[in-house]
């Protein structure tokens, strides 16, 4: 399979290291990453400037620019044809729940899948993880898989790998978001010139993590396997806006 590896860690990123060196056992891959880091960069595009691509010594293509630009300029620019598949990891740090919205790791999947390729996004659930071959290796038997049996259409998988050794895992679990409490409040700071300064917040903690959420499987030591849909309308409130707009 001819396969488009991205992420938004940047292009220097272990993780990203460690899933094109074990997807290249199998595969023709093309990576193509941001820069810098691009973490919470969600599905942005660069409009307002031009793009430029540069390759590093180890042959990785890069971007400045976010990781949709990555995706969308090598699956349209770079490749003569569009890649069999996309993968986007391995994310220094989990993307379950909420955190999907923001994710760089799976804005970059959703723009194959929204290209009409069947896209994955990995994550290593781990605030410092470090068995990225474990994810590796979880990626690459998903792929094998959609190799054997392709899917119906372009398909977006959001996977979540705890951060154990491989022989440690509980199994592969399909499993749906969760949900988060609310965000920490920004944290006001101040600069060396004495000038008001404020960084995010850490996300809140698992508001709902109830049997059949990622975050549960993480828990159990189970490999979390989400399919996402991009349609974001709220189908059981169309009769309720409906009636609200002409009461």
């Amino acid at each position: 399979m001819r396969i488009l590896i991205s992420n938004d860690d940047g292009y220097f990123a272990p993780g990203l290291a460690a899933l094109a060196t074990k997807l290249a056992e199998q595969h023709d891959v093309l990576v193509c990453a941001p820069e810098r880091d691009r973490s919470g960069a969600s599905n942005s595009l660069t409009l307002d400037r031009p793009l430029t691509v540069r390759t590093a010594p180890n042959g990785y293509r890069y971007v400045n620019g976010t990781p949709t630009d990555c995706v969308h300029l090598a699956a349209t620019g770079l490749m003569d044809t569009l890649p069999d598949m996309v993968v986007s990891g391995i994310n220094h740090g989990a993307n379950m729940g909420d955190d999907t919205i923001y994710s760089g790791t799976v804005a970059a999947a959703t723009e194959g899948f929204l290209l009409g390729v069947p896209a994955m996004a990995v994550s290593l659930a781990s605030r410092n993880p470090s068995h990225f071959d474990t994810a590796a290796r979880i990626a690459s038997e998903l792929v094998a898989r959609v190799e054997r049996e392709p899917f119906r259409g372009a398909v977006l998988l959001n996977v979540n790998v705890p951060d154990m050794p491989y022989g440690a895992l509980a199994g592969r679990k399909v499993t749906r978001l969760g949900r988060r409490h609310r965000a920490a409040p920004v944290i006001k700071a101040a600069n060396p010139r004495g000038e008001a300064i404020w960084w995010v917040g850490p996300p809140g903690l698992a508001a709902d993590a109830a049997e059949g959420t990622d975050f549960h499987a993480i828990t159990q030591g189970q490999v979390s396997i989400t399919p996402l849909s991009i349609d974001l309308t709220a189908y059981p409130q169309l009769d309720f806006i409906e009636s609200w707009l002409h009461a």
